[in-house]
């Protein structure tokens, strides 16, 4: 038979019943703002927000974010699962990026398009790869200038088009697309000068990259070739 010292004890160590109810549904501890049913910090959801956001996490452009998701890889990546995407990341230069998962003969909802890019896109496409690649061999930054880029592409002039004015504006065109996506970032204080993003070296697999640019120096010989542009994952299509 308990005492009744024993039944006062049981008393004082069950909640009242009131703050049991006062607490059915209260939000998380992370909760940040009303109605908030999240689990990651802010910065953790900042990092995730710059990846959906896209085009890549840059560690120097976003360097308050970079150690972050290093920190949080796991769960970035677990909620990056459940939306059918993966977690690219190359620690050597920095950046991270999201692209679709390859889910087989799974059918889900995409939301990263595929994106088609021009001939002339591909083609400045992979001389700036080629320029990121030698600047990445001798330690140095990957800077380009607009008249470079226009002077390359004109190799591709006669299998890109026969009308000189409208070529050029599919040139300066291809440059405003690739700036768009933040391969090229403006070098401050500078007109016409940029450096390319290391992400580029992540979006394309080596094989595309040797291919198309076999491919692009016959075409620029003055071989007939059926042209072969590049795709990309993107947040949106592509006029």
């Amino acid at each position: 038979m308990n005492s009744p010292d024993d039944d006062l004890v049981h008393a004082d160590l069950a909640p009242p019943m009131d703050a049991v109810a006062a607490n059915e549904g209260a939000p998380p501890s992370t909760a940040l703002f009303s109605g908030d049913s999240g689990e990651l910090p802010l910065e953790t959801r900042r990092a995730l927000v710059q990846l959906l956001a896209g085009p890549a996490l840059d560690g120097r452009r976003h360097a308050k974010l970079w150690p972050v998701l290093l920190r949080d890889e796991l769960a970035v990546r677990r909620h990056l699962a459940e939306l059918f995407l993966e977690l690219v990341i190359d620690r050597d230069t920095q950046v991270a990026f999201t692209r679709q998962a390859d889910t087989g003969d799974l059918e889900v909802p995409l939301l990263l398009r595929r994106a088609q890019l021009t001939f002339i896109d591909s083609v400045l496409v992979l001389y700036l790869r080629q320029r990121l690649t030698q600047a990445d061999a001798h330690g140095e930054r990957a800077v380009v200038a607009l008249d470079e880029m226009v002077d390359n592409l004109t190799l591709y002039e006669r299998a890109a088009s026969t009308d000189r004015a409208g070529f050029a504006k599919r040139v300066h065109a291809s440059v405003e697309k690739v700036k768009k996506h933040n391969i090229l970032q403006k070098i401050r204080a500078s007109e016409d000068r940029y450096e390319i993003s290391p992400t580029l070296k992540l979006l394309f697999s080596a094989e595309e990259i040797q291919t198309l640019t076999a491919l692009y120096q016959r075409m620029a010989a003055g071989e007939s070739v059926k042209q072969q542009p590049l795709a990309a994952d993107d947040e949106e299509d592509d006029a």
